[in-house]
């Protein structure tokens, strides 16, 4: 005789792991796309978790992530829920909208002509 425990349903209003939306999707993967075409980054992983989603750019696929770009739905109310992670783990941008946060990113690609 086999004996399955019950599975919860799910409660309403309470997600069980955050994700990006698809405009903040859209925005993330437009700067990506014009980082690879300039050669500065060439990977990518995404990571939906409990309470923040994470979106790590990589150089090479074997190392750590150049930039984190992470959502923290919680943190809404008082400090904005996006954030952009260096490479040791400092703060480079926090803020309540998205493209303003990537801002910092695109500055990258803006290089003086010799």
């Amino acid at each position: 005789m086999n004996v399955q425990t019950p599975t919860p349903f799910p409660r309403p209003g309470v997600p069980e792991q955050v994700a990006f939306d698809r405009h903040e999707l859209g925005a993330i993967l437009g700067l990506y796309g014009r980082m690879v075409a300039a050669g500065e980054w060439r990977d990518y992983g995404i990571s939906h978790l409990r309470d923040h989603a994470v979106f790590a750019v990589f150089r090479r696929t074997a190392e750590n992530p150049l930039y984190r770009i992470e959502k923290h739905p919680k943190l809404r109310a008082r400090q904005g829920m996006y954030v952009v992670f260096g490479t040791d783990g400092q703060v480079l941008k926090r803020g309540h909208d998205l493209p303003t946060v990537l801002r910092v990113l695109e500055r990258k690609l803006i290089r003086p002509v010799d």
